[in-house]
């Protein structure tokens, strides 16, 4: 099993990264199915949904039920699907172009489901899973609060074992809840006698438990979003969701799941923009011309398909690594995970996150554009999903949390000796001052690999010198913390970006023109961002003569000849343009 975060110190080959030319003839047609029940069934009501018609998005999640669309996370031994994590990611990413209706579904197979299908014990599976998996019941997930968002451990919600021992007395108030107003099986976490960190399974029919109104929000509107309040709930003590006292395990592995999932939604909706956009623009008229001639035009719609390729290139790659793990234990008894195991791609889940939240906002943003004034009104569908696009920096963990946690998370791991960083940094820095750097052999993608050959090493010597210089006060060096995952970010982007073009080629010995175009479009654009994210770095933690020659040294690794962006961009474009959406 490749390891986690081991992109960073380690070569990767296209051999092992999962792409979706991959899809089999199965996941082919479970993308047909999900994307058939969209657009003919979800889409035409989408705007009753959006005026809060609750009673017609449950009938659309018992259809989605019926069709297999809420179990394939599910064991088949509880009533699921069972389907590989490929699967599951396929039905997430063809749902997402529904708006709100598309997070009440990934909110119901995600957080909701997954802390009973990852964590349950066989009975509480067997008591719950079943009516999941058809929409009976449906799933909500509790944990933020009033004082409570980002810092999910702060919360306040205790929960005391009553004095006979059979039921734990939950009191506390959840905020901003999404499907609160229409589930029937809540995730609740609480304080065991305000210390032990602990998830319950609550029903919505236990007493004491009460919806507040529903939120007017900004976007997704057709999702419900309310408070939960815990009024002395009377909970069974067999509903306590795993051990006591370890509900933080669960609270941090469901939420890495459900980043991976947020950033193969992020994906739809990125597809969804771009195919609405391009053939507006091509029927859009100024001084006598298609806007979709002008080359500034062409220029914005590669740049966003370069982007969006980048994006579903890392997303896959995760996909295929979370199958490689997670698929062999469906079957096994109690389908028991360890949580270690959940939590091994908890970097690269981060990253699929705030990589593709911020492609998709970029992506609706320069769309709206296109469509100029147009763009601003309510008949057209890029306004709600300029709306809708803009909670997922939000959503599960702000980027920002996000951000922090990727080095902060390896830094730690290094510490433990887990992974062999620091060697790897005290490597770099014996080959900084004598570094010559290396040119391009001419070959295919060789100055891309160049990029993240150096990419990396550029992450090694900055990790390398915080530790150094902060050692136990890094987790306080947040703007440094955060451009060095802007930078690993678009390493494995650019890496995820140059290993699936790789693939393409060699199995289709073909030239693959629109995938190189995309590689060479983001690779350069991602390269310039990480010099600039280095050189600020840098210039935070050295001054003076060191300065100087730490970015002399970065210099040598950041030295290129530039591409001819311009004329790529047109080229690239004029294939998005002729086949009215996002192609590959």
């Amino acid at each position: 099993m490749i390891k986690g975060g081991s992109f960073l110190l380690e070569d990767s080959s296209w051999k092992d990264v999962y792409t979706p030319e991959d899809f089999s003839e199965e996941h082919e047609l479970i993308g047909e199915m999900t994307n058939d029940f969209v657009r003919n069934s979800v889409m035409p009501h989408l705007d009753s949904m959006e005026k809060h018609d609750f009673k017609k998005v449950l009938e659309l999640m018992k259809q989605a039920g019926e069709l297999g669309l809420l179990s394939a996370d599910v064991p088949e031994m509880f009533g699921g699907a069972g389907l590989d994590k490929i699967s599951s990611a396929i039905i997430s990413e063809k749902m997402s172009i529904a708006g709100g209706f598309s997070i009440t579904h990934g909110a119901h197979v995600g957080i909701g489901s997954l802390p009973i299908i990852l964590f349950g014990n066989v009975e509480q599976k067997q008591k719950y899973l079943p009516a999941l998996a058809t929409g009976e019941k449906i799933a909500s997930y509790c944990l933020t609060e009033p004082t409570a968002g980002s810092d999910a451990l702060g919360i306040k919600t205790t929960a005391t074992l009553n004095d006979e021992g059979t039921h734990y007395i939950l009191k506390g108030q959840k905020q901003w809840i999404t499907n609160a107003g229409i589930a029937d099986i809540f995730t609740v976490y609480a304080k065991i006698d305000g210390k032990e960190y602990s998830a319950f399974i609550v029903e919505r029919e236990f007493p004491g438990v009460s919806i507040g109104k529903e939120e007017k929000k900004l976007g997704i509107k057709s999702s419900s979003t309310c408070s939960v309040i815990l009024d002395n709930v009377l909970v069974p003590k067999e509903n306590l969701l795993g051990e006591k006292g370890k509900g933080h395990l669960i609270a941090l592995n469901v939420l890495n799941m459900g980043r991976f999932k947020l950033g193969m939604g992020a994906i739809g909706a990125s597809k969804e923009a771009l195919k609405v956009t391009v053939p507006y623009i091509k029927n859009r008229k100024q001084f006598q011309t298609p806007i979709s001639e002008f080359p500034l035009t062409k220029a914005k719609v590669a740049t966003l398909a370069s982007l969006l390729y980048a994006s579903e290139s890392s997303v896959y790659r995760t996909a295929g690594l979370l199958s490689d793990a997670l698929d062999p234990l469906e079957g096994t008894e109690g389908w028991k995970i360890p949580a270690k195991l959940v939590n091994e791609y908890s970097m690269e889940c981060s990253l699929n996150k705030i990589f593709s939240s911020e492609a998709l906002d970029k992506i609706v943003d320069e769309c709206l554009q296109l469509h100029g004034g147009n763009g601003f009104m309510e008949d057209y569908a890029i306004s709600r999903m300029y709306r809708d696009s803009r909670i997922n920096r939000i959503f599960e963990g702000t980027n920002e949390i996000n951000l922090l946690a990727v080095p902060g998370n390896y830094l730690r791991k290094a510490m433990k000796g887990d992974v062999p960083l620091f060697a790897a940094a005290k490597a770099i820095e014996r080959e900084m001052i004598t570094f010559i750097p290396s040119e391009p052999d001419g070959s295919i993608l060789s100055q891309e690999k160049l990029f993240v050959r150096n990419g990396k090493k550029i992450v090694l010597i900055l990790l390398g010198l915080l530790a150094k210089k902060y050692t136990t006060e890094i987790e306080q060096q947040q703007e440094a913390l955060s451009s060095i995952a802007t930078i690993i970010s678009h390493v494995f982007a650019m890496e995820s970006c140059i290993l699936r073009t790789e693939k393409a080629i060699a199995t289709t010995n073909s030239e693959e023109k629109q995938k190189l175009l995309y590689t060479e479009i983001y690779c350069q654009e991602a390269f310039q961002i990480i010099n600039t994210e280095a050189q600020d770095t840098l210039a935070y933690m050295e001054s003076g003569d060191d300065l100087r020659l730490a970015l002399s040294v970065l210099k040598k690794y950041t030295r290129f000849l530039p591409k001819p962006l311009i004329a790529l961009k047109r080229e690239a474009a004029e294939k998005v343009i002729a086949a009215d959406e996002y192609i590959v």
